[in-house]
């Protein structure tokens, strides 16, 4: 398996046609997975907003409130309105926004981007990115992985993660397969979209590099069962519900 980043896409812009602009400078192959990253799926679907066109309810002010008393810093609460609305549960309020997002992802500030963001102040992640990536794949005829980073709980650091996947399964499921010793495996399900994501972002990185999509070439499933559940649902996201319950006191 060798991993490439795609160079030459310049700027992307509202409208402009991502699938026809890689399948003109990916160099697809058979057994290719193409990642993209969320940010340019995002200014080619026009998830631009400024914050001058946002008002604030009561809600969003009395959140922003709070974090600038617990920061020691103003926070704008057309911002945390925007985050209300990208959001489908508030998972936390303090000391940050902790959001579900509309299509199952959980991560700070329903992802919403403030950098590479050029004549806007903010950018929202696709609405829907499994459209998105079944929209790209079909354009590449070609497994495609839409991409984003967020920070992990019990450790430090941001690593890539899937957030819209089509052409593979989302998940190498292992269960009923034997381990070295003859042992069946019971629980073994592995995100394979994750680990292509976090692999993608090795090369595509988090600053000005300007390399959005990379190829993993000759990726290899396997003789496996596939799964293609990844983002768990609130009634069986025991963490979730635990940080329901829970008050941040500072």
């Amino acid at each position: 398996m060798n991993v490439r980043t795609v160079a030459g896409l310049g700027e992307i812009h509202p409208g402009e046609s991502l699938g026809t602009l890689l399948a003109q400078k990916a160099d697809i192959a058979e057994d290719d997975v193409v990642c993209v990253a969320s940010t340019i799926v995002s200014k080619a679907e026009n998830r631009f907003v400024d914050l001058e066109s946002i008002t604030a309810g009561e809600r969003a002010r009395s959140i922003a409130d709070r974090l600038a008393t617990i920061t020691d810093e103003p926070k704008d609460p057309r911002f945390a309105q925007v985050v209300l609305e990208e959001a489908s549960e508030l998972l936390t309020t303090a000391p940050f926004l902790l959001t579900r997002t509309h299509f199952g992802h959980v991560t700070v500030n329903a992802g919403i981007d403030r950098s590479n963001v050029p004549n806007h102040d903010l950018l929202l992640l696709p609405e829907d990115p499994m459209a998105s990536a079944s929209q790209l794949a079909d354009a590449l005829d070609a497994p495609v992985i839409i991409t984003d980073t967020c920070g992990r709980p019990f450790r430090h650091g941001q690593r890539g993660v899937a957030i819209g996947w089509a052409g593979l399964p989302a998940s190498r499921d292992w269960r009923g397969e034997t381990d070295r010793n003859g042992h069946e495996l019971e629980v073994t399900v592995e995100s394979v979209v994750d680990e292509l994501a976090a692999t993608a972002n090795l090369l595509s990185g988090e600053g000005d590099g300007g390399t959005p999509v990379v190829v993993i070439e000759s990726f290899e499933f396997g003789e496996h069962g596939g799964s293609n559940e990844l983002f768990r649902d609130p009634e069986s996201d025991l963490v979730g519900q635990a940080l329901n319950q829970w008050e941040y006191q500072p």
